[in-house]
């Protein structure tokens, strides 16, 4: 006789086996860290199961999957832009300095996702590269399609700027 709980096991171990990927890719597209995005994938994961009650509840699991990403992610950015700015503090003080800039390199898709803020980045991946709907891009962020259509529209004119109209329109496939 099955329980409950091994009920649970079972849909989840089905959830996790269909968004995993999907996940883990959201992840790398948000922080830009292939190294990452699998560990914050996992820690969403094991987020999910401690309230797979609650996810499983929820009118869009995926949709409450993609936010519990999205919010580590942010997290992660966040400590990340905390560790730089102690770096920067330390290299500051020391008398060594360099003489100029390095010599630009060109930006890639990568580089130009990671100069946007947060949620910008956020809506940009996931409209265009994850080709969600502006509602369902609301529901995985937490914010109104309002929102969801500002801040896809300020990136991708961020995105023009830093990648030119041609690549930026490459980016998401000719879509205005």
């Amino acid at each position: 006789m099955a329980t409950a709980t091994d009920d649970a096991r079972v849909e989840f171990q089905a959830f996790f086996e269909r968004h995993y990927a999907e996940l883990a890719r959201l992840a790398h597209l948000l922080t830009g860290e292939a190294d990452a995005a699998d560990d914050l994938a996992a820690d969403a994961m094991l987020a999910l199961w401690d309230r797979w009650d609650r996810a499983r509840a929820a009118d869009h699991p995926v949709a409450y999957a993609r936010g519990v990403v999205a919010n580590l992610a942010r997290s992660r950015i966040r400590s990340a832009v905390r560790e730089r700015r102690r770096v920067a503090l330390f290299w500051s003080q020391r008398s060594e300095k360099a003489d100029g800039p390095d010599v630009p390199v060109v930006v890639d898709v990568r580089e130009a996702l990671r100069a946007l803020p947060f949620r910008k980045r956020a809506c940009v991946v996931l409209r265009h590269a994850f080709d969600l709907s502006e509602r369902d891009t609301a529901l995985a962020l937490g914010v109104s399609v309002g929102t969801v259509k500002s801040q896809t529209s300020k990136g991708m004119a961020e995105l023009q700027r830093l990648l030119g109209p041609m690549a930026a329109s490459e980016l998401v496939g000719g879509r205005n």
